[in-house]
């Protein structure tokens, strides 16, 4: 069956990962609630390469801060629809407002995927 996927690429000061890390202990919980099959948050660990374009780069990280890559799957698209319409009137989510982030959010990249291999 087709999945589709949000991914997400971000910065984080190391300083605040613990927050940042509690912070997606409880959104995982409000996307699995809604819909979500699974809900990861990667850490980079290695990031020197020098055969593409290393994540620290592309996303101009300081010597301060960590990246992170995230991505959430959900049955469809249209589940994913329903599911962030779902999250956005959960009481648990507006908790989490913008400016209580552990991270710049303006900084963050997202997109949603189509599911071309999936094995």
């Amino acid at each position: 069956m087709a999945k589709y996927v949000d991914g997400f690429v971000l910065t984080v000061p190391k300083k605040n990962m613990a927050q940042y890390r509690k912070m997606a202990m409880q959104a995982s919980k409000i996307f699995l609630k809604h819909g979500a099959l699974e809900y990861k948050e990667c850490v980079g660990d290695d990031m020197n390469i020098d055969w593409a374009l290393p994540f620290p780069k592309l996303t101009k990280a300081k010597s301060d801060e960590v990246i992170v890559f995230s991505w959430i799957t959900y049955k469809s698209r249209a589940a994913r629809d329903r599911a962030n319409k779902a999250m956005m009137n959960d009481p648990k989510m507006k908790e989490m407002s913008p400016e209580k982030m552990p991270f710049n959010m303006k900084r963050m990249a997202y997109g949603g995927f189509k599911t071309i291999v999936d094995k």
